[in-house]
């Protein structure tokens, strides 16, 4: 009877040893023996894992591809269109100027000049009042909007239709006087301050008792919104003190203020 050849051999050169139950690595599609099945062990081709050694222990970590950063992230962090590593802060396809990147096509482009037009148009034409008035005031909200979408920063990974947009006047000293943002409808007003000061590294100081607190106030009367209160809420209501595509601003103010006096300070001259 002749022998049965069960089991096959490590491809590694120094190993070689042959293994009755061998391991198929998923990644490389080698055959290696138990000692050397892990990808490490094997220094698998297919794997761009580096070790960080401190003392006794190590840890895998993921290096950051874009130039000059050192960022690391304890997993994966690859992009879906170029399928490289990079850290949290060059995830987007922006931030990492991803080389498959789309070109903004020919339409997206003339949108943009016929915004401009319009805003251009604005400038030019006579105020009026009553009735024409308040059609104005909406063409002109939604021209702002148009505007707002194409330049404001904000989680990416919102769907479209939670989307709300606002530009956000910054507090009196800070170095921007607004930026444009777009928020989750869904979210609360404290929800919204917290993310803002973040996208614009403001100092919160929220969560101590004693600071001043940096709250979100009406563009018209100044007053303090709720925080507790969804963005939702205050654009359904009858006659709403926010709409998509209006200003907001962003003050320190102490505990007990109720909101901000003057805030031709803030949209008049910035």
């Amino acid at each position: 009877m002749a022998e049965l050849d069960i089991g096959k051999y490590c491809e590694i050169e120094s190993c070689k040893q042959k293994d009755f139950l061998p391991f198929l690595c998923d990644s490389c599609s080698g055959v290696f023996c138990l000692e050397h099945r892990s990808r490490d062990s094997h220094s698998c081709p297919e794997v761009s894992v580096r070790k960080d050694v401190s003392g006794s222990g190590s840890s895998t970590s993921y290096p950051c591809t874009f130039e000059n950063c050192n960022g690391r992230e304890l997993l994966p962090v690859i992009c879906p269109q170029c399928k490289k590593h990079f850290c949290l802060a060059h995830r987007h396809q922006d931030d990492h100027k991803c080389e498959k990147l789309e070109i903004p096509k020919p339409r997206m482009v003339a949108t943009q000049e016929l915004v401009q037009k319009i805003i251009e148009s604005k400038k030019n034409a006579p105020t009026s009042k009553g009735r024409k008035g308040a059609k104005n005031s909406a063409t002109a909200a939604k021209v702002a909007l148009m505007k707002l979408k194409l330049h404001a920063t904000g989680d990416k990974g919102l769907p479209q239709a939670e989307r709300t947009y606002f530009q956000v006047f910054l507090p009196k000293g800070d170095n921007a006087s607004s930026m444009p943002m777009f928020f989750s409808s869904k979210w609360s007003v404290g929800k919204v301050v917290d993310f803002a000061a973040s996208q614009a590294s403001l100092k919160n100081n929220n969560n101590v008792l004693t600071a001043k607190k940096l709250r979100l106030c009406h563009p018209e009367t100044g007053e303090a919104l709720k925080m507790d209160i969804s963005l939702q809420s205050l654009l359904s209501l009858p006659e709403s003190p926010l709409f998509n595509g209006g200003n907001v601003i962003l003050e320190y103010l102490d505990n007990e203020c109720p909101g901000i006096e003057d805030v031709t300070a803030y949209i008049t001259h910035s």
